[in-house]
C-alpha cells in the first residue's frame, strides 16, 4: 500500500514482441511510444527492433519525426508511405509496415492514433495482434478535459476497445501541465490512474515524469519508485511552451 492507501502494481507482466501504445488525444502517447521504443532497444533482447507510427488520423505529433535519431539507436521506423516527407498529411501506411509485425525476431512498438477514431487503423493488422505476443497499453493524462475524471478515461479506453477488439492490459500514468508540472501533478495521476486501474481491473505499469523537469529524487517521488518511467520531450520544441 501507498500513503494514500492504494496498492502499487509493479510492471511484472512479461513483456511481449509487439506492444500497441493507444490513448486519447493529447495523453502523451507518442511520446511514450518514443521513450519506451528506445528504452527496450537498450535492451537487446531481439534482433531487430522497429517502432511502427499508425497514427495518421489527424496526427499533431508523429514519432516518424524522430526517424533519424530511432535509426541511430537501431530502430527502424515504418507507417506513412511518404517516408521522405515527415510534415505530409496524407493518411496512407506504406507497404512495408507489416515486415516487422511478421517478423518473429523484432520487436515491435506501435504508435497507434489517438481515440477510438485514431485507432481503428489497427484493425488491418488484427492477424498479427494475437493475444501470445501482443500487449496494448493506454497512456492516460487526467489533465486532458476529455480524461479529466476515471470515469472519463474509462469510457475512452471502453470506446479504444470497442473499436479495435483489443483488450487495454495496461495503464500509463502520464498526467502532466507541460513544462509546468511538478511531482504533486505526478502524484496526482498516479493516484487516479490506480483508481482507473481498479475500475477496470488492470495494473498501472508506469508514472511518467518529464526529465528536466520533474526530479524523480524529490520525496513525492518516493511512493511511486517502482513505477516511475522518465520522459523525455523529444517531440515538443521549447517554444511551443512560451
Amino acid at each position: 500500500m501507498n500513503k494514500r492507501g492504494f496498492f502499487i502494481v509493479k510492471a511484472v507482466i512479461q513483456i511481449k514482441r509487439i506492444t500497441i501504445i493507444t490513448g486519447h488525444y493529447g495523453s502523451g502517447k507518442t511520446e511514450f511510444a518514443v521513450n519506451f521504443a528506445l528504452g527496450e532497444a537498450g535492451k537487446r533482447e531481439y534482433a531487430k527492433h522497429a517502432l511502427c507510427d499508425l497514427d495518421i488520423v489527424n496526427p499533431y505529433f508523429r514519432s516518424r519525426e524522430k526517424r533519424l535519431m530511432l535509426e541511430e539507436h537501431g530502430i527502424s521506423v515504418f507507417g506513412s508511405s511518404e517516408q521522405d516527407e515527415i510534415t505530409a498529411e496524407i493518411p496512407a501506411l506504406g507497404a512495408n509496415v507489416r515486415g516487422p509485425l511478421e517478423n518473429a525476431e523484432c520487436r515491435v512498438i506501435v504508435d497507434a492514433g489517438g481515440n477510438d477514431s485514431g485507432a481503428l487503423v489497427l484493425n488491418q493488422f488484427r492477424k498479427y495482434f494475437t493475444p501470445e505476443q501482443t500487449d496494448v497499453l493506454a497512456v492516460v493524462n487526467f489533465s486532458r478535459y476529455e480524461t479529466r475524471t476515471v470515469a472519463d478515461a474509462a469510457e475512452q479506453i471502453a470506446m479504444i476497445e470497442r473499436a479495435t477488439g483489443l483488450a487495454v492490459g495496461g495503464l500509463v500514468g502520464n498526467t502532466h501541465l507541460l513544462r509546468e508540472t511538478t511531482a504533486e501533478t505526478v502524484l496526482r495521476g498516479h493516484d487516479l490512474a490506480l483508481q482507473l486501474g481498479e475500475k477496470l481491473g488492470i495494473p498501472l505499469l508506469y508514472d511518467c515524469y518529464p526529465v528536466g523537469v520533474v526530479d524523480p529524487a524529490y520525496p513525492q517521488c518516493a511512493p511511486l519508485r517502482d513505477t516511475l518511467f522518465p520522459l523525455n520531450l523529444y517531440l515538443r520544441p521549447t517554444w511551443l511552451d512560451r
